[in-house]
C-alpha cells in the first residue's frame, strides 16, 4: 500500500481526491486547517493532521515525524485572486511558504514525487487563444505571482532529487464546492446566488469567458498523475479547451434549475481578474491518453442534483 500526503484534505478538490485515491488502494495522511475546508468532508479513513502548511511545527508532530511517503500532493492555499488584495502577506504565506515548508519536508524525508496544484492565472491577460504551457507567464493577481513562485521553488527543488508536476487548474466546479464563499469559483457563486435568491450579480461583462472543467475530471487527472513515475519538473494545463462565456453559464444555470425569470445584474470587475481564457490540453491528452471530460451542461446539471 502507498502512503499519500494530501494538503488541503478538507477541501473541495483535496476532498475528493482522497476519496478517489482511497477507493484506489492508497493511505492517505491529510492535513487542513479548516480556514475554507470542512470537517465534515474529509474520508473517514484519512489520517489527519490539524494545521497549517505554513507553520514549520506541523512537521514534527507524530503522523510527520520520521513518516514515508510515496508522493506529496500540495492542494492547500488561499484560492482567490479577488482575495489575495485583501491582505497579499498572507497570500504569501498561504501560497508559498506552505509549498516551500513541504518541499523542505520532502527533501528530509526523501520523497522523490511532489504534484502541485497550480493555476491557469500563471497566465495572466492573454490575447491568443487557446493557451498552451508555453505561453509567457504574466501574472495580474497577488494569487497567481505566488502560484508562479511555487512552480519556480519545484524546479529548483529538481536537485535534491525531487520529481514534479505542477498542474494548472482552470476553472473547476461541481458538487462539494463552498457555496458560501462568493470570491471564489465562478460557477459556484452564480449558482449560490440564484439559490438564495432571484438575482445573480456578475462583476465583470457577459462575454467574458472561461474554461471550465468538472470536478471529477480533475479527480481523474491528478490520480492519473500519482499512478504514474514523475520525471524533472513539468507542468500541464488542466482544462477542457471548451470556452464558456460567463452569459452561457448563467444561461445554463437558469435552465438546471429551470428558472428563467432569474435577472442579471453586471458591475465592475474585480482587481487581477482575467477577462478571459480557454486552455490547451494537448500535451495533457498526450501524458494521459483521451479524456472524455464533462460538457458545462451536463456538469451544471450534476451540480444543482447534488444540492
Amino acid at each position: 500500500m502507498k502512503n499519500i500526503l494530501i494538503t488541503g484534505v478538507a477541501g473541495f478538490i483535496g476532498s475528493k481526491l482522497a476519496k478517489y485515491l482511497l477507493l484506489e488502494g492508497y493511505s492517505i495522511v491529510g492535513i487542513d486547517n479548516f480556514k475554507t475546508g470542512d470537517a465534515n468532508n474529509i474520508p473517514n479513513s484519512v489520517d489527519f493532521i490539524l494545521g497549517d502548511c505554513a507553520d514549520s511545527t506541523i512537521y514534527e508532530t507524530k503522523q510527520l515525524s520520521g513518516k514515508i511517503f510515496d508522493t506529496i500532493i500540495h492542494l492547500a492555499g488561499q484560492s482567490s485572486g479577488e482575495i489575495s488584495f485583501d491582505d497579499p502577506v498572507q497570500d504569501l504565506k498561504d501560497n508559498c511558504v506552505s509549498t516551500l515548508n513541504l518541499l523542505e519536508y520532502a527533501r528530509k524525508i526523501s520523497c522523490k514525487n511532489f504534484i502541485f496544484a497550480s493555476s491557469m492565472s500563471v497566465y495572466g491577460a492573454v490575447n491568443n487563444f487557446p493557451v498552451n504551457e508555453s505561453h509567457p507567464t504574466e501574472p495580474i493577481s497577488m494569487y497567481a505571482v505566488g502560484k508562479l513562485a511555487s512552480e519556480n521553488y519545484l524546479r529548483i527543488f529538481q536537485q535534491y532529487g525531487i520529481s514534479s508536476v505542477a498542474l494548472r487548474l482552470f476553472n473547476t466546479y461541481g458538487p462539494g464546492q463552498n457555496m458560501t464563499n462568493l470570491k471564489q469559483g465562478m460557477a459556484s457563486i452564480y449558482l449560490a446566488q440564484a439559490l438564495n435568491g432571484s438575482r445573480i450579480v456578475v462583476k465583470g461583462a457577459p462575454d467574458r469567458f472561461r474554461d471550465l472543467i468538472y470536478i471529477d475530471d480533475v479527480t481523474y487527472i491528478f490520480g492519473r498523475f500519482v499512478k504514474k513515475p514523475l520525471v524533472g519538473s513539468e507542468v500541464y494545463n488542466v482544462c477542457t479547451g471548451v470556452e464558456t462565456k460567463v452569459s452561457r453559464l448563467i444561461d445554463v444555470i437558469k435552465l438546471g434549475l429551470n428558472r428563467e425569470s432569474i435577472a442579471v445584474d453586471y458591475t465592475e470587475g474585480t482587481p487581477g481578474d482575467q477577462f478571459g481564457i480557454v486552455g490547451d490540453n494537448t500535451r495533457l491528452t498526450q501524458k494521459l491518453g483521451k479524456i472524455d471530460f464533462v460538457d458545462i451542461k451536463s456538469g451544471v446539471k450534476k451540480f444543482i442534483k447534488s444540492l
